[in-house]
């Protein structure tokens, strides 16, 4: 059973195989929960093999069941391994198979209370989270000091690199494990004193105090990275990526160590990339709420991260398919630092000129008022700062650029924004502010305004 669940291609099956799959996940689940022989790691490994497979039709049938004990019977499983005396590469699976579980089935499923008939070991909600939690913090500890010796400390050799590699993609399992927590105790905050809530507060205190600790240890890892000069791996790209997920959340949680190691966040590079862009990515859900306080804005002015911000942004809207939620928090990081600048001199360099084409182009791809309005809003900003003159005597800017800039200001401002919706409305103010201060600098975008619309 074991060679064929590694040789399955699920994709390819039809819905009775399926279904018979999905039968075997049910019995190998209820095997996991009440065997306390060698059998039960043989479970343990076949449901992780079936369930890490990348999103698949198993899944989408899994999702589908109606509320099962088969997910009750994993979770009395995963207990058992967590809290009893096994090896650590066990302990990973168990830990696998928990974030495999909350993968398919959505982060809550680690705070859903379940009732089994034919056990009593179900583990109430809140003790298990805090278990699956301190598990992966303590694998998590333990891994970061062995990675750091053996990349830093320890004599090269190919078994060592070997090694590397494996503690590396065991990391990746752990963080991104510790992602999905982050996001069920978020969810479990902001749904306190509801009726469905199911773990109480001083879980989730306990739970955030202990992810501060990962967190620290975490950003530890990325100051010895910094220290012996290392920024390009896919090790360290995991941990920008798991420290941006956390302060999404908790902003100014670790704030010092987070404000010394900001730049060397922004030069990370993963293994396949040329030049930094997904570790600045990361930071975006940070520093959009940072850089509404003044001090934040001085932590990105300090090593000019604001033109990382400005890059990541241009590389954005390179891609295939825009990714929206990215844009839109760029943009805010960017806006609040306009906003908030008292003596930060922004050039209009090849970098500004890159970023407002970057921001024109966005704004023609899509017919949604908040893109046009957000675009809109942050051009009035950046174009306050310069002439029309001076764009076009640029050789990244001409004329056409310059046309769907003062149609999206048009845009702008000819677009109804609802009572209700106070950021579209502050954005509508600083477009027209920003207009009457630097409409007679911007002559074609005066009469192309002035055609349509009074201001």
């Amino acid at each position: 059973m074991q060679l064929l669940v590694h040789k399955l291609k699920v994709d390819n099956m039809s819905v009775e195989k399926l279904q018979g799959m999905t039968s075997m996940v049910t019995c190998l689940a209820r095997l996991f929960a009440v065997l306390h022989t060698a059998v039960k790691f043989d479970a343990l490994h076949m449901l992780t093999a079936l369930l890490s497979q990348k999103e698949s039709p198993l899944h989408d049938l899994l999702r589908s069941m109606p509320a099962s004990i088969w997910e009750s019977h994993i979770r009395v499983g995963i207990t058992a391994i967590l809290q009893n005396r096994v090896v650590s590469s066990e302990k990973l699976h168990a830990l696998l198979l928990a974030e495999c579980m909350m993968s398919i089935l959505g982060e809550d499923w680690l705070s859903e209370d379940c009732k089994i008939q034919d056990t009593q070991n179900v583990l109430p909600v809140d003790k298990f989270v805090l278990l699956v939690l301190e598990s992966a913090r303590i694998e998590v500890a333990v891994l970061l000091n062995e990675l750091a010796y053996l990349k830093y400390e320890s004599s090269k050799t190919s078994e060592t690199d070997e090694a590397i590699s494996q503690k590396q993609r065991n990391l990746a399992i752990l963080f991104s494990l510790i992602e999905r927590i982050v996001k069920m105790i978020s969810n479990a905050s902001s749904s306190e004193g509801a009726p469905n809530q199911t773990i109480c507060e001083s879980t989730i205190m306990q739970a955030i105090t202990g992810l501060n600790e990962t967190i620290s240890l975490v950003l530890d890892f990325l100051q010895d990275a910094k220290d012996h000069g290392q920024r390009k791996g896919d090790d360290l790209l995991a941990a920008a990526r798991i420290v941006g997920s956390y302060l999404a959340e908790a902003p100014y949680a670790c704030k010092e160590k987070t404000k010394n190691l900001l730049d060397f966040i922004f030069s990370i590079e993963g293994q396949d990339e040329s030049r930094p862009f997904y570790s600045i990515c990361f930071m975006l859900p940070m520093l959009s709420q940072i850089t509404m306080e003044p001090d934040g804005c001085r932590t990105l002015a300090s090593f000019c991260g604001y033109k990382a911000v400005m890059d990541c942004l241009v590389k954005m809207t390179e891609q295939d398919g825009i990714d929206n939620g990215s844009m839109f928090l760029a943009c805010d990081t960017i806006i609040n630092f306009m906003s908030n600048r008292k003596s930060v001199h922004i050039p209009v360099d090849s970098c500004f000129i890159r970023f407002l084409n970057a921001l024109v182009t966005w704004a023609g791809t899509s017919n949604a008022s908040s893109v046009t309005m957000t675009a809109s809003c942050l051009c009035a900003m950046l174009i306050d700062l310069t002439s029309e003159e001076f764009l076009l005597s640029c050789s990244e800017f001409d004329a056409k650029t310059l046309g769907s800039l003062s149609e999206l200001i048009v845009r702008s401002l000819q677009q109804d924004v609802p009572d209700d919706d106070g950021e579209q409305f502050n954005q509508k103010q600083v477009i027209v502010s920003g207009y009457r201060r630097w409409a007679d600098r911007f002559p074609h975008v005066k009469n192309v305004v002035d055609k349509h619309v009074s201001v």
